[in-house]
C-alpha cells in the first residue's frame, strides 16, 4: 500500500518511519524541504515538492494523511487537497482536532464522494519504537481500506488500534483520553510535591518513583517516565513551574459541561495549568517534566530561557 503523509515534523516524521518499516510506501511532504529529502535517504521516503505533487504519486484509491497543527493549518489544507482527489479517495486527519470539526469536515467530504477518517493518535516521541495508540473515526468502507495501514502504525496488528465508530468519534475518543491524561499526572505531580515538602524525612524521589513502579496499583508508563526522569534530576530547578495545555483538556472540560456530567478531577487539573501560568512549586516544574517526557513537548526554562 502506499500513501501521502503530509506535515513530517516529531509525530508525522516517525509515523513515516515506522510506516516504511512495516512495509508501507510513503510519499512524505513538509513544507521544510530538507525533512521529506533526508527521510527519502533514511527510510526510502518518495519525497514531494507539494501537496500536488504528492497526490500525483499516489494510485487509486489515494490516501492522504495529515500530521499538521489543529485548527486552521488543517481545515486550510484539506479545503486545497479536496479538489486534487477524486470519488473514492480518503483523506486521513491524524492531528488533535476538535471532533466537532472533524464530523463537519468530514460531512463536506462525504458530499464529494471522498471518504474521511479521524484519527486521534497517541504515543508521543516513543510511538516509533513502541507503536502508536490509535483511536480512528470512520464508515466501515474507509476503515477497510485503511486497515493496513493502522496495523503497522499499532503496537502489534491485533492491539493498540481500533475503529471506534463513526467520523469524529476517534478525536472524541483521544480528546477523553487526553483529559484523563490531565488528571493522572496532576496527582502524580502533586503526590510528588508532598513527599518533597517533608524535609524532616529526606525522601529520595527518584527511588520512591521507582519503587512504586514494581507491583504498586499506582504503576504505570507515566510513572516509568517520572522515575527515569527525577532519576536524572530531582530539584527540577532548571524547569520552569509553567504547564502548557494543548487545547484538548479544554475540549474535554467544555464536553462535559456541555452533557452535564460531574467531572471534576480533569476539569480541576486543566485549571491547575491554568494557575501554574501564574504561580510557582515543584509539581508544576514535575508536570512539565512529564510532559516533556511522553511527548517532547518543550520545557519553559527557569529564567525565561527555553
Amino acid at each position: 500500500m502506499r500513501l501521502a503523509m503530509v506535515g513530517l515534523g516529531k509525530m508525522g516524521g516517525n509515523m513515516t518511519r515506522r510506516l516504511r518499516r512495516g512495509g508501507v510506501e510513503v510519499v512524505g511532504y513538509d513544507r521544510t524541504p530538507s525533512v521529506a529529502a533526508g527521510l527519502a535517504a533514511e527510510e526510502g521516503v518518495i519525497a514531494a515538492s507539494s501537496v500536488a505533487d504528492a497526490v500525483t504519486k499516489l494510485q487509486s484509491p489515494r490516501v492522504v494523511w495529515l500530521m499538521l497543527p489543529s485548527g486552521e493549518p488543517t481545515e486550510t489544507q484539506i479545503k486545497e487537497l479536496a479538489p486534487l482527489l477524486a470519488k473514492g479517495d480518503v483523506i486521513v486527519d491524524g492531528g488533535n482536532s476538535n471532533y466537532k470539526d472533524s464530523q463537519r469536515r468530514g460531512a463536506w467530504l462525504a458530499e464529494q464522494g471522498i471518504g474521511f477518517m479521524d484519527a486521534g493518535t497517541s504515543g508521543g516521541i516513543w510511538g516509533l519504537e513502541n507503536g502508536y495508540c490509535l483511536m480512528v473515526g470512520a464508515t466501515p468502507e474507509v476503515a477497510k481500506i485503511m486497515e493496513p495501514v493502522l496495523k503497522a502504525l499499532a503496537p502489534a496488528p491485533d492491539r493498540g488500534w481500533a475503529h471506534v465508530g463513526p467520523v469524529g468519534s476517534g478525536h472524541f475518543t483521544k480528546m477523553v483520553h487526553n483529559g484523563i491524561e490531565y488528571g493522572m499526572m496532576q496527582a502524580m505531580a502533586e503526590g510528588l510535591e508532598l513527599l518533597r515538602g517533608k524535609q524532616e524525612f529526606a525522601l529520595d524521589l527518584a527511588e520512591i518513583a521507582e519503587l512504586w513502579r514494581h507491583s504498586s496499583v499506582v504503576r504505570s508508563w507515566l510513572l516509568d517516565l517520572t522515575a527515569e526522569g527525577l532519576k536524572n534530576d530531582q530539584t527540577l530547578d532548571s524547569v520552569a513551574p509553567y504547564v502548557a495545555d494543548s487545547g484538548e483538556g479544554r475540549w474535554t472540560a467544555m464536553e462535559a459541561v456541555e452533557q452535564g456530567v460531574a467531572a471534576p478531577v480533569l476539569t480541576l487539573a486543566l485549571q491547575m495549568r491554568f494557575a501554574s501560568q501564574n504561580s510557582t512549586g515543584y509539581g508544576y516544574r514535575v508536570l512539565s517534566m512529564m510532559r516533556n517526557a511522553f511527548g517532547g513537548h518543550a520545557v519553559k526554562k527557569a529564567g525565561g530561557g527555553k
